[in-house]
């Protein structure tokens, strides 16, 4: 069984994918309180419900693009036979994690959207860094970044560990309504990183505090 709070067919705003049309199943529950969390809701709303009916809502909406978020959805056991059955049905699955538990039991063939935490989160502490040796070249690294100071440590985490050259796309995301998308613009240009500046287009569409899309 797994705790689901909420399932919806939206436009993706985030990652390479952002724009595409996906279902988004967003599981109950997490570990880490960022400083910023913008779905505190999902902390402990919830209902059960069976890995088949959930395969099943997905499916209804007729969308081959699904992403498994929170929460931390990895906090759930039955989010892997989860994960490998909409694989099964040929779907593109995305797992949306926050970074601090090991990705080692996600199934092949997963695009694993991985966060790394950065200071401003008040959760940097738990970055679980192996994960970062676990990457395939199909997933996607992602840092929100809160001041000048996250984007040093993003900067020095990124060039450090060659990131750029392990995965599909290293995302840098202004905090939003706290970090202005220019002044991060310019800190990615004037060091030539070789980076992604990610606006949640969701929020562009709708405002920062719907839910459901």
């Amino acid at each position: 069984m797994l705790t689901i709070t909420e399932i919806f067919h939206s436009i993706q705003g985030e990652s390479t994918y952002a724009g595409a049309p996906c279902v988004f199943v967003r599981l109950t529950g997490c570990d880490l309180r960022c400083a910023w969390c913008d779905t505190p809701y999902a902390f402990s709303e919830g209902r059960e419900a069976a890995v088949d009916e959930v395969v099943a809502t997905v499916a209804s909406f007729g969308c081959p693009l699904v992403e498994i978020t929170g929460g931390e959805p990895l906090l759930q056991d039955d989010v892997y036979p989860l994960m490998a059955a909409l694989l099964s049905r040929g779907m593109t699955v995305l797992l949306e994690t926050g970074g601090q538990l090991s990705v080692d039991r996600v199934p092949a063939g997963v695009v694993k959207i991985l966060d790394v935490k950065c200071p401003g989160s008040g959760e940097s502490a738990r970055n679980h860094w192996p994960n970062l040796d676990r990457l395939q070249p199909a997933d996607q690294v992602k840092f929100v970044i809160l001041d000048r100071a996250d984007y040093e440590f993003a900067r020095h985490v990124v060039m450090r560990h060659e990131i750029a050259s392990r995965c599909a796309a290293v995302l840098f995301s202004p905090v939003h309504g706290a970090l202005d998308p220019a002044e991060l613009a310019a800190w990615i240009l004037a060091d030539r990183l070789p980076v992604r500046l990610q606006l949640q287009v969701h929020k562009l569409i709708w405002g920062a505090h719907a839910r459901g899309v």
